[in-house]
């Protein structure tokens, strides 16, 4: 593509040239008639028919399915929701890696993302990695990635779903293969952190109902899981630092914080408690 644009652009430039130079004489309408229709029309129909010949030929060999001939992928499975990302490592004993909110990958193997939507249309998008592929409910869409170079890449919901579109977020982290393989392998460990009151309280006022929180009895699947949450880069989406403070704001506040969200305000449980279920859920790590 990139010499398909360079020869075009060559020859307009020297067109241009051409015209511009002076004390050039007039064209003749014979010459005017061939300069359109040979530059006008035969030229560009040609390379660009070229062009499109070529990235036909290319398109089979970039499906998904022919990538994962040349070499098994990593499957990362995506499930949009309102207003949140549920993300799930398949690995290759057929167990899985839940997370949410947060994409890890591996610079330089080539990934393939499963994506699905539970409720409505979302879009799926890492500016800098690749383009959007919308998230539709009872489809199964694909999607391959390669990530050339470590860093943290933002990737927003590129459709619109409802009153917070706009804090539906999350976090692209690409790392060193040993790096990645060793935060896989911390990530599928049980993430019990029980020091402290704040388990029992996240027990006792019906948080585990909806949040999952690996090697403990909460086994909720409603809302985002909790496994390893200390580890995040962000909380909410991508909206809220991972800190404490932030955390129990969020239990405080959903409804403020991310309006329409389905996560319902503990505004009546005591400041102690609160700061104690923040407490123990930072120190998932």
């Amino acid at each position: 593509m990139t010499a398909g644009g360079l020869v075009i652009w060559s020859a307009v430039i020297c067109v241009l040239l051409h015209a511009a130079r002076p004390g050039r004489s007039p064209l003749g309408e014979t010459g005017a008639h061939r300069l359109i229709v040979w530059g006008g029309a035969v030229f560009p129909s040609a390379t660009l028919l070229i062009l499109l010949a070529y990235a036909l030929w290319l398109m089979p060999g970039l499906r998904p399915a022919a990538l994962a001939a040349r070499g098994e992928p990593l499957r990362i499975e995506v499930t949009g929701k309102q207003f949140w990302w549920r993300i799930a490592y398949r690995l290759d004993d057929g167990t899985s890696v839940i997370s949410a909110n947060e994409i890890r990958l591996p610079v330089g193997q080539r990934v393939e993302l499963t994506l699905n939507s539970a409720d409505v249309i979302h879009s799926f998008w890492i500016p800098a990695l690749g383009g959007k592929m919308d998230m539709v409910p009872g489809r199964t869409n694909r999607l391959s990635l390669v990530a050339t170079k470590a860093g943290n890449y933002r990737g927003p919901c590129a459709e619109f779903c409802g009153p917070s579109h706009a804090l539906m977020a999350f976090s692209a982290v690409a790392m060193e293969p040993d790096g990645f393989r060793s935060w896989l392998a911390e990530q599928a460990a049980p993430s019990d952190a029980s020091e402290g009151n704040g388990v029992d309280l996240f027990m006792k006022h019906g948080c585990a109902s909806c949040h999952r929180i690996n090697g403990t009895e909460a086994q909720g699947l409603i809302g985002p899981d909790l496994s390893h949450m200390g580890s995040r880069e962000t909380i909410a989406a991508g909206i809220l630092p991972n800190t404490t403070a932030a955390i129990a704001r969020f239990i405080f506040e959903p409804d403020v914080i991310k309006p329409g969200s389905k996560m319902p305000a503990f505004r009546m449980l005591p400041p102690e408690d609160i700061r104690a279920i923040a407490t123990y859920l930072k120190g998932l790590e």
